[in-house]
C-alpha cells in the first residue's frame, strides 16, 4: 500500500490549483483547498484494488474537471467531494454546512446516479431515466460524473474481467453516447478507446499495430501535404495551428465495419486540422478557398457546420480534397473558440462567452433538449423501445431541414415529414395528412435530406396511425404516436366491455376477472384488453362462445369460408397501396370480407393501419359518409387479366357420375385448373365447394350458369360470406 506524504500532498494541491487559475474565470482558491484537504482525511484509510490510496481517485476526476470540462468552483470542489457521502462518515448536511447548498446537491446527485446501475441490469429503462433525470436540478451532477467515469476507465485493468465487461459496456452504451451531445469531443473519444480496448481486445490490438506500423508514413504524408498549406497561410498573414487529427481507435474499428473494408482502405486515416486563432469565423472560409486552390476538392464530402451548427454546438468546416498520390485527404477548418466548444462543449461556453447569462440560457437550452427525449414517456411504454430510442437520439447523425419560412429544424438522418411536423408541434404532427418537399408532394414516409424545406399539410379529421411507427425516427413523433393509439384502445376497450356486459345479462351469466382471464388464455388472446378490442371490433362471435351449441351448417361454412379467403388472399400476394399511404399496415375488414375479384377500398382507422372493404360494403359506405378523406385507394397485385383463387358452393342430387359432369364442366370453360374439391354427402344429396383459378368475376359468373345446366345441380354461387 502506497501512502501520501505531506510534500506529495502539497504538490498535488499546488497542481490543482494551477489548472484552476488557467483554466477558470474565477474561482475561491480557500474553499478548494479545504475540500481537498477534507477529501484526503476522509479517504486516507482507503485503496483501492490498484493498491493506490483511494483518495488519487477523487482528486484525478477533479482533474479531469478542471482540464477537460473547467466549469467553475463549484465543480471543482464538488469533484474533490463526490464520494465522501457515499463511502465515509460524512454526511450531506455537513457538506452543504460546510461548502453551500449547490456542492451538497451535486454531490448527492453523483451518489444516486452511481447507486442506479448498482447490483441492476444496465438495459433497464428505468435506469436510463434515472441517469437523464439526475440532470434536473444541475447539469454539473453528469459532468463530474463524466470525469468519475473517465478516471475508472482509465484503471479498469486493476479489477476483474467480468467487471471489466460490465463497466465498459455502460460506458459504450450510457455515458460516451452522453458525452457526445454534450459536445466533449475529448472525453467521448477517450470513452469510447477504453471501452473498446476491454469488449473488442483482439480488435482494438490490431488495430493499434496497425496504426503502429504506418505511423511515419503518415506522419510524413501530413508533412508532405501541410508544407504547401503553410507556405500560403504565412503569405496571407494568418495566425493559426495546423497539425494532423488523431483517429481513434474506435472510430477507425466502426467504419472499417460500416463500410465492411480492412483499416488499409478506410480512405480519412489522414486528416489535417487548421485552427485559426483570431476566432473570425470569415477567415475559416477565406482558408477554405486557399485550400481548394491547392487541391481538388470533393464536392459530396464538403460539410458546413459553421452556417448550421450540430446540435451539441459544434462547429467546424471539413473539407475532403485529393491530396498529393491521389489520396483523399479530411482537412477541419475551424477557430480557437470553435476548436475549445468542440473538445469541451458546455464548459467552453464560460470561457467564451462574455455574458455569462446567456451562456448559462445557452446551456439550460441545451440540457432541456436533452432531457425532451423522455419528456413524454409513459411508464407503460415497452423497455426495448425506450431504449433504442434512447441511444438513438443520443449518438446519432443530424441532417438539417428548413420550414416554408426558412427556420432551422435539426433532425436525425433519415427522418420523415411526420418527424418534422412533430418537431414542429404535436398538434401539426397529429393532423398531418401530407407534405410538401422543396414544392413537390411526397409520401408521409418519405426520408428527408439535409437542406430539404418543408410544408406540412394538415386536417382537422386526420389522427396519428400506427403504421406511423414503421418509418418515424424521432422519439418525440414515436411518442406521441403511442399515447394515441393507447388511448384509443383503451376507448374501444371500453366499448367491447359494454357489449361484453350485455352478452352476459342476456345469458344470464356471471364472470369474475379470473374467469375472463382465463377465457382470455384459452382463445389465444396475449391479455384481457386485446379480447375486449377483439369484441368491439366484431372479431368474436360472443354467441357462440357464451352459448355454445352445436354450430349449424351456415356456421360451419363460414369458418370454412375463412380459410378459403385466408388462402386465396395469400396465393396472390400483398394488396397494392397507392400514394401516400403506400407501406401502412393493412388487414381485411370482416364486415364484408373481400376476396381477390372484388372491387375494393381502403379505409384509414385508427391504431390498425388500413381496413381492406369490398367497394359496394354497407358499413364502408356509413364510415365514410363523414370521413371521406380516409379512404385510400388500393388494388389486388397482378397485371389486368391476371389469374386468382376463387370458391365455388355447389349443392345437387348424389347420383353417379355427377362428380366427373361438374370437373369436366369447369375444364371445359376456357381450360379452367381446378385447385381443389371438397364433397361431402348425406341423404342422397350432396354439398361441396371448389376452389378454381379464373380470370375475372364476369368469367366466374359464366362457369356458374354453365355449372347450374348439369343435371342434378340445385343450386351454384360464387362461395362468398358476404351473400
Amino acid at each position: 500500500m502506497l501512502a501520501i506524504d505531506e510534500l506529495k500532498l502539497d504538490t498535488l494541491l499546488a497542481d490543482l490549483l494551477e489548472l484552476c487559475k488557467k483554466n477558470l474565470h474565477s474561482y475561491n482558491e480557500e474553499l478548494i483547498t479545504k475540500a481537498f484537504k477534507l477529501s484526503f482525511e476522509a479517504h486516507k484509510n482507503h485503496f483501492r484494488a490498484s493498491g493506490e490510496p483511494y483518495f488519487l481517485h477523487p482528486y484525478n476526476v477533479t482533474m479531469i474537471v478542471a482540464k477537460e470540462i473547467p466549469l467553475d468552483d463549484i465543480s471543482i470542489i464538488s469533484a474533490l467531494l463526490h464520494d465522501v457521502v457515499e463511502d465515509t462518515e460524512i454526511s450531506l448536511t455537513f457538506v452543504e454546512r460546510e461548502f453551500g447548498k449547490e456542492v451538497a446537491e451535486i454531490v448527492d446527485g453523483v451518489t444516486k446516479i452511481s447507486g442506479v446501475f448498482r447490483g441492476h441490469n444496465i438495459t433497464q429503462a428505468e435506469n436510463y431515466r434515472k441517469l437523464l433525470l439526475s440532470m434536473v436540478n444541475d447539469v454539473r451532477v453528469i459532468l463530474v460524473k463524466f470525469a468519475d467515469r473517465l478516471h475508472n476507465m482509465r484503471t479498469l485493468e486493476f479489477v476483474s474481467p467480468h467487471k471489466q465487461r460490465r463497466i465498459a459496456t455502460e460506458t459504450l452504451e450510457i455515458y460516451a453516447p452522453f458525452a457526445h451531445r454534450f459536445g466533449l469531443a475529448k472525453v467521448k473519444w477517450e470513452l469510447e478507446d477504453l471501452a473498446f480496448k476491454y469488449l473488442n481486445k483482439d480488435a482494438y490490438n490490431e488495430i493499434a499495430k496497425k496504426l503502429k506500423e504506418t505511423r511515419k508514413d503518415r506522419e510524413a504524408y501530413v508533412k508532405k501535404i501541410s508544407e504547401p498549406i503553410i507556405q500560403r497561410l504565412n503569405e496571407h498573414e494568418l495566425a493559426y495551428e495546423i497539425g494532423g487529427r488523431p483517429k481513434h481507435f474506435y472510430s477507425i474499428y466502426r467504419k472499417m465495419i460500416k463500410q465492411n473494408k480492412p483499416l488499409e482502405d478506410i480512405y480519412d486515416l489522414t486528416a489535417i486540422r487548421i485552427i485559426l486563432e483570431n476566432n473570425d469565423q470569415n477567415d475559416c472560409y477565406y482558408v477554405l478557398g486557399i485550400i481548394n486552390q491547392l487541391f481538388k476538392p470533393i464536392p459530396d464530402r464538403f460539410k458546413d457546420f459553421i452556417s448550421i451548427p450540430k446540435k451539441n454546438n459544434y462547429q467546424s468546416i471539413h473539407n475532403t480534397v485529393v491530396g498529393p498520390e491521389g489520396k483523399l485527404v479530411e482537412i477541419q477548418i475551424r477557430t480557437r473558440a470553435m476548436h475549445e466548444i468542440a473538445e469541451k462543449g458546455v464548459a467552453a461556453h464560460w470561457k467564451y462567452k462574455e455574458n455569462l447569462s446567456t451562456a448559462n440560457r445557452d446551456l439550460e437550452d441545451w440540457v432541456n433538449w436533452i432531457r425532451d427525449i423522455f419528456e413524454s414517456v409513459s411508464r407503460d411504454e415497452a423497455s426495448n423501445e425506450i431504449l433504442a430510442s434512447f441511444k438513438l437520439n443520443l449518438y446519432q447523425d443530424e441532417i438539417y431541414v428548413f420550414t416554408p419560412k426558412g427556420d432551422l429544424k435539426i433532425l436525425p438522418v433519415d427522418s420523415t415529414p411526420v418527424d418534422f411536423a412533430y418537431e414542429i408541434h404535436s398538434k401539426v404532427g397529429s393532423h398531418c395528412i401530407g407534405a410538401k418537399v422543396n414544392g413537390k408532394i411526397v409520401p408521409l414516409s418519405s426520408p428527408l435530406s439535409s437542406g430539404d424545406q418543408l410544408e406540412i399539410l394538415t386536417s382537422k379529421n386526420q389522427n396519428p396511425n400506427k403504421s406511423w411507427l414503421q418509418f418515424v425516427k424521432t422519439h418525440k413523433a414515436k411518442s406521441n404516436i403511442r399515447k394515441y393509439i393507447q388511448k384509443e384502445e383503451d376507448r374501444i376497450v371500453e366499448t367491447g366491455k359494454e357489449i361484453w356486459e350485455r352478452k352476459l345479462k342476456k345469458y344470464k351469466l356471471v364472470f369474475n376477472q379470473d374467469d375472463i382471464n382465463k377465457l382470455t388464455k384459452k382463445l389465444k388472446f396475449e391479455n384481457p384488453s386485446k379480447f375486449f378490442v377483439a369484441i368491439a371490433e366484431d372479431q368474436l362471435d360472443l354467441e357462440s362462445i357464451l352459448n355454445p351449441a352445436e354450430l349449424k351448417e351456415e356456421e360451419l361454412n363460414e369458418l370454412k369460408f375463412d380459410s378459403f379467403a385466408k388462402f386465396a388472399r395469400e396465393s396472390i400476394g400483398e394488396v397494392v397501396v397507392e400514394g401516400e399511404h403506400k407501406g401502412f399496415v393493412y388487414n381485411y375488414a370482416k364486415c364484408c370480407n373481400p376476396i381477390p375479384g372484388d372491387p375494393i377500398v381502403g379505409y384509414i382507422t385508427i391504431g390498425e393501419g388500413i381496413k381492406i372493404h369490398r367497394k359496394n360494403c354497407k358499413n364502408l359506405v356509413s364510415l365514410s359518409e363523414n370521413n371521406e378523406n380516409r379512404l385510400v385507394p388500393v388494388e389486388w397485385p397482378g397485371e389486368a387479366g391476371s389469374y386468382f383463387l376463387a370458391g365455388i358452393s355447389i349443392k345437387g342430387e348424389d347420383r353417379p357420375g355427377i362428380l366427373k359432369d361438374i370437373s369436366n364442366t369447369i375444364a371445359a370453360f376456357q381450360n379452367t385448373n381446378i385447385k381443389s374439391v371438397n364433397i361431402s354427402t348425406g341423404d342422397s344429396n350432396f354439398n361441396g365447394h371448389i376452389a378454381v383459378y379464373i380470370q375475372d368475376v364476369n368469367n366466374l359468373n359464366r362457369l356458374i350458369e354453365r355449372l347450374k345446366k348439369n343435371k342434378g345441380v340445385f343450386s351454384v354461387e360464387r362461395f362468398d360470406a358476404y351473400n
